[in-house]
């Protein structure tokens, strides 16, 4: 008998463990993700349809941008997580394509399942699908074409086509291009961080505008303040504009009335102080973000001057990033160099559900910091979705002033790498060529779910769309009919179309390169 016969097995793990190896790891793996791309499928594109979601805590969102979906998503499968994370990367880096790199992601797994189920080594894919990566850089180097202010107008106007912001695509495309251009002035590199969006709860879309500074809603204290000033000097007070209450419990004891008039003539020469100190910087607006005193109010409104308390960090530092006034903490030190300045400044009273709330724009700020874009419509959920795809438009010139260059869009990049991966395959000898052959396949996922969102047949676009890529003078893809055309209207930032492609090839890899999955709860 040989040594340890007859005794039960090794176990190094509990029963209920279960470990699957093999091809049926990336099979689930890959289905999973698939199941994820196919949810956002429908939502891609010009002619892409919504989700309504219904949150765990009752509301409701209705929206196509992949990031606001997948952010609301609650996944379990390891799989789907890995897909989140990478969703997640490119809406941090870029603030679009979200959608697209899910499409990409989805489709290599999907190429690479059939190769696998044929035989086809993991590794091998892997190996391929990296060679066809590098070629589809050198692709988009030559297909990147410097930007101007047409081509960014056309940059916003692609990044808004297919969301809440439709409607009015000439007048935010404008409106997006020009509120960037004007903060270039300040900011080495405008970014979507500069600009601050207001919603004004009133009128339409049509509406909405650009103010060159800020709009706020806080209550007026008083209806005799000014309510419309021009070539306003602002001062901006971080804390309370009234005398500081003590740290400490103390009794004065006061024994005659003489001593009690000094005591409150004492308590009114503070606060005249304190509102002479404003009146002779030169300021006539003031903003708080503490308390104002009411007596302080009244001397100030006596002098002509608009004063609005309460505000949040937020307000009081954009306010002055817009008007380039320096926030001030102690109202004694306040300076004339302090102050900053704008050409007006109109307060207007609204009813609101519950309380008269007060909209303050101050507008006409030279070379402001942060702008603000106004955006009419009363409805919230429409107004959400329509500041969502401001966002996204935001995002994406931004992206394109900063890269310099754009790619065309219309699926007509990737039906270029598709075809640039293709012609390069027939020159691999090994195995890795399937893997490019499938890569260039996946490729054409984008146009394809173009194509098949708009209601025509993709196989026939797609084959079509070869032969026309074929000539390289013109950019070929499909246009927002679904149908393949010239595209010289659509365009994409560099960086959203490179960082997704990295993404979901880089993802996918990750997922192919996993042999076998263990876990604990025995599913």
């Amino acid at each position: 008998m040989s040594d340890g016969a007859g005794q039960p097995p090794v176990v190094i793990v509990p029963e209920q463990t279960s470990i699957t190896s093999g091809i049926a790891v990336q099979e689930k793996l890959i289905n999973a993700a698939k199941v994820f791309s196919d949810l956002l499928k429908p939502t891609f594109g010009p002619m892409g349809l919504d989700k309504m979601l219904y949150k765990s805590d009752g509301t409701t969102a209705v929206t196509n941008d992949g990031a606001k979906i997948v952010a609301e998503l609650l996944v379990k499968h390891p799989a789907a997580k890995m897909m989140v994370s990478m969703a997640n990367a490119q809406e941090e880096n870029c603030g679009d394509g979200v959608t697209t790199t899910m499409l990409l992601c989805g489709s290599l797994l999907q190429e690479g399942n059939n190769l696998l189920k044929k035989g086809l080594h993991p590794l091998t894919l892997v190996e391929g699908f990296r060679k066809s990566l590098e070629i589809a850089r050198k692709q988009i180097n030559l297909d990147s074409r410097k930007i101007d202010n047409e081509k960014l107008v056309a940059v916003a106007e692609t990044a808004l086509t297919g969301k809440g912001t439709e409607g009015a695509l000439n007048l935010f495309s404008s409106i997006i291009v020009e509120s960037l251009t004007s903060i270039s002035q300040t900011q080495e590199v405008p970014r979507a961080e500069n600009i601050a969006m207001f919603k004004s709860n009133i009128g339409n879309i049509h509406d909405s505008k650009m103010i060159h500074g800020v709009a706020f809603r806080r209550r007026v204290l008083m209806d005799g303040l000014p309510n419309k000033l021009s070539d306003v000097k602002v001062a901006v007070i971080s804390g309370d504009i009234k005398i500081r209450k003590m740290s400490r419990t103390a009794e004065i004891k006061i024994t005659s009335a003489d001593k009690l008039e000094a005591f409150v003539d004492a308590e009114q020469n503070r606060k005249n102080s304190i509102s002479q100190s404003l009146i002779n910087s030169g300021a006539s607006l003031v903003l708080c973000g503490g308390e104002i005193d009411r007596d302080i109010l009244h001397n100030l409104a006596d002098n002509n001057i608009l004063a609005i308390g309460e505000l949040d960090s937020s307000e009081i530092h954009n306010s002055a990033s817009s008007t380039g006034a320096k926030v001030v903490d102690s109202i004694s030190d306040i300076e004339t160099r302090d102050l900053g300045f704008c050409a007006s400044v109109i307060w207007e009273r609204n009813e609101a559900s519950d309380m008269v709330e007060d909209i303050i724009r101050i507008d006409g700020c030279k070379k402001p910091g942060l702008v603000t874009i106004e955006v009419g419509g009363s409805g919230d959920i429409a107004t959400e979705e329509i500041i969502r795809g401001l966002h996204d438009g935001l995002r994406a010139v931004s992206l394109a002033m900063e890269d310099q260059e754009v790619l065309p869009g219309g699926g007509a990049v990737y039906s270029r790498i598709a075809h640039a991966v293709r012609i390069s395959s027939e020159s691999e000898p090994g195995r890795a060529r399937l893997a490019m052959e499938a890569f260039s396949r996946a490729m054409e996922a984008i146009p394809g779910a173009l194509v098949e969102n708009s209601g025509n047949d993709s196989l026939d676009s797609i084959l079509e769309l070869r032969a026309e890529t074929r000539n390289q003078e013109q950019f070929f893809g499909i246009d927002e009919n679904g149908r393949v055309s010239v595209i010289d209207r659509v365009w994409h930032p560099r960086t959203i179309i490179t960082e997704s492609l990295h993404l979901a090839c880089e993802t996918t890899i990750g997922m192919l390169r996993i042999d076998q999955v263990i876990s604990s709860r025995g599913d």
